[in-house]
């Protein structure tokens, strides 16, 4: 990339590195537990059509939103905000409605990193072969409870720690593009493996013979919505910071495109490997920690290579959440030291100390499960939505289009503003809406 945009923490030396970047902080445990069971639930390869529309709705004109006022003020979720509301003469109005999204990165941040530990504890259970011989409810539950998994808990938060307080944008780059490459060659090996697996092609009708009359009912389109808008991690935040590390010689609509692909294409991988393997071993296909933590681990007992291949999978899972980890911690990190002039290595320091001061006290799972239920139903959504209203609303399209432009061969389509703000807006109140009355959609 060439350009003249550099923040003091760095910028993003290639396109390719800020799109696997985006594409590591969107692709999560969503795309994993939840995506394939979705997928099956409400209609097969039906429930596709909402989904995909939806995905390409929200990157279209969401996630360009969230980059382009990064780049534009320079800054992240503070700066940004504060930049959107000065132009109408309420900068600090915008400073106290940023920690809204703020607070959300920071609270996902939390339980993210308690389901992680339980991840790598996994992992350190299949290298062992402790896991291949016990029942996997009662390892999972050994550690899902109050205190349970203080070690590798911390592990996970010191090792994004040292990425970020060591690297900035270059670590965040050179991790990402280590490990996502990695997550989709592991992936790809287990759904290579598992589609020879007696019984795999239960797992392929569950997930991609249609049921037409799914798109008939509003909870596919309600789900398919939730399930597109989460997964590409608009959180009104976390976007925005990278946003602000871009150069402004990349076309952030393009790369907010590819950012969707490339996190659809993790999710349909997730569901190649999972749901054939649960379906030839005759269990019950649900979601969620039992999904990842008890169903599997039994399929990986029984299946042959299973102890290599549970290693597979809890390694690129771990891959997954610890680059969203990072983007979790880096949005806080940015802000903090942009708006209270900290140094780079204290701010990391204290949001650090939070995440793990706070959640050491979350480790049993009905905890962390209200935890990420107020997190994601509440503050999350309500953050998205104060970011969409204040760039397209509060700063305006016109100085959107300016910044979206910048960058581009091609001018932007006509309809861009007219969707980003008659669309992609009161469909973001609608997910804050749509959260409450099903307690949860994505």
């Amino acid at each position: 990339m060439s350009g003249n945009h550099t923040h003091r923490n760095g910028s993003f030396t290639s396109s390719l590195g800020f799109v696997i970047a985006c594409v590591g902080s969107a692709v999560g445990l969503g795309n994993i537990w939840l995506f394939p069971y979705r997928l099956g639930q409400y209609g097969g390869a039906a429930f596709l059509i909402p989904y995909l529309f939806f995905v390409f709705l929200f990157g279209w004109v969401g996630l360009s939103a969230e980059f382009g006022i990064g780049r534009l003020a320079g800054t992240g979720t503070i700066g940004a905000y504060e930049y959107c509301f000065e132009s109408r003469g309420k900068k600090k109005l915008g400073s106290v409605l940023s920690w809204i999204p703020l607070m959300g990165s920071l609270g996902i941040a939390i339980g993210y990193a308690v389901i992680l530990g339980w991840v790598l504890n996994s992992l350190v259970g299949s290298l062992t072969g402790t896991l291949m011989t016990a029942e996997p409810a009662e390892f999972f539950q050994a550690a899902a409870v109050e205190l349970g998994n203080p070690l590798w808990h911390t592990v996970v938060v010191l090792a994004v720690c040292l990425i970020l307080m060591f690297g900035v944008t270059a670590g965040i780059e050179k991790v990402s593009k280590v490990l996502m490459p990695l997550f989709y060659v592991l992936f790809l090996a287990l759904a290579v493996w598992v589609a020879f697996l007696p019984g795999a092609g239960e797992g392929y009708r569950f997930l991609f013979v249609p049921d037409w009359s799914k798109l008939l009912e509003v909870d596919t389109w309600v789900m398919a919505m939730g399930q597109a808008f989460f997964t590409l991690s608009i959180t009104g935040s976390g976007m925005i910071v990278y946003g602000a590390y871009l150069d402004k010689g990349e076309d952030i609509p393009k790369a907010s495109i590819r950012t969707a692909v490339f996190d659809t294409m993790a999710a349909m991988l997730a569901g190649l490997a999972i749901m054939p393997a649960v379906f030839a071993y005759g269990l019950d296909a649900g979601r969620g920690p039992s999904l990842m933590f008890i169903t599997l681990p039994t399929v990986f007992q029984q299946m042959p290579m299973g102890r290599m291949f549970a290693v597979f999978f809890f390694v690129s899972v771990l891959f997954a959440g610890i680059t969203s980890l990072i983007n979790m911690f880096e949005a806080v990190i940015e802000s903090w030291q942009s708006h209270f002039g900290l140094g780079r290595k204290a701010a990391v320091l204290i949001c650090t100390g939070l995440t793990l001061g706070v959640g050491i006290f979350m480790e049993a799972e009905a905890r962390v499960g209200t935890w990420m239920d107020f997190i994601t139903i509440v503050v999350v959504p309500i953050g998205a939505v104060l970011g969409a209203v204040s760039v397209y609303y509060v700063l305006g399209w016109p100085k959107l289009r300016q910044e979206l432009q910048t960058g581009r061969e091609k001018p932007l389509s006509a309809m861009f503003g007219a969707v980003g703000k008659y669309v992609y807006v009161p469909l973001t109140i609608l997910v804050v809406i749509l959260g409450f009355v099903y307690k949860g959609i994505g």
